[in-house]
């Protein structure tokens, strides 16, 4: 068990699987910017959290509900949690934009999941992510796999915060949409694997030129 001061954010959980340099800028490092992608998400999250918590043909819709898992070690704020009669939880995360093609939405909503079992004894089997290009929503079962690819990335990144573990900088297509390219400075690597390729290129014709010429009258 953890304490409430050992709690981890949940939403590192989709910074960690869309980019773990990022992840760690952010959480490790503490460091942040916004662009108009942010802006737009946190538009969004903000809208989602608005008004009160009500009750609409007999499922009770929380805004904004706050969740904690001492077992897992992790908290963090839902946007909508609809309970239905009979028991049935349903956790909902607003995402701007469209599906992505990593697991990092799924896995996030799952680790809320996972909180709201603990916090209502009770059996969650699947959730919503609403997009906000799409305009409705995208249903995600929690199934074993997704599970326990969310237990294993809350450890993972617990293990990057004890030990204080910021990876190097690898350049994407996805960097050009990450508010932390200017922080991170992935193009840095860029160069330093051109000026590494143009030494070897270099040390390649010092040898060849050294090499001993071969005698144009030897016989065989």
């Amino acid at each position: 068990m953890f304490t409430d001061d050992q709690l981890l954010p949940i939403s590192a959980l989709q910074h960690l699987i869309f980019c773990a340099r990022q992840c760690a800028l952010i959480h490790v490092e503490r460091l942040w910017a916004e662009n108009h992608l942010t802006v737009q998400g946190r538009h969004l999250h903000d809208k989602a959290h608005e008004g009160k918590s009500e009750t609409i043909d007999g499922v009770r819709i929380a805004r904004g509900l706050w969740l904690k898992s001492n077992r897992l070690g992790i908290t963090g704020q839902a946007d909508v949690v609809e309970f239905h009669p009979e028991n049935l939880i349903v956790p909902v995360e607003y995402k701007r934009g469209k599906p992505k093609k990593d697991d990092s939405d799924r896995l996030q909503l799952c680790a809320q999941a996972l909180c709201l079992e603990d916090m209502r004894n009770a059996t969650i089997e699947f959730g919503n992510l609403f997009y906000g290009a799409r305009k409705r929503r995208t249903e995600v079962k929690f199934d074993a796999e997704l599970r326990e690819t969310t237990l294993e990335s809350i450890d993972q990144f617990r293990q990057m915060m004890n030990h204080r573990i910021t990876p190097s900088a690898t350049r994407a297509s996805k960097c050009d949409k990450c508010s932390l390219v200017e922080l991170c400075m992935p193009d840095a690597l860029r160069f330093k694997n051109g000026a590494r390729a143009w030494n070897d290129r270099q040390f390649e014709v010092i040898k060849v030129m050294k090499a001993p010429e071969s005698d144009p009258y030897e016989t065989s």
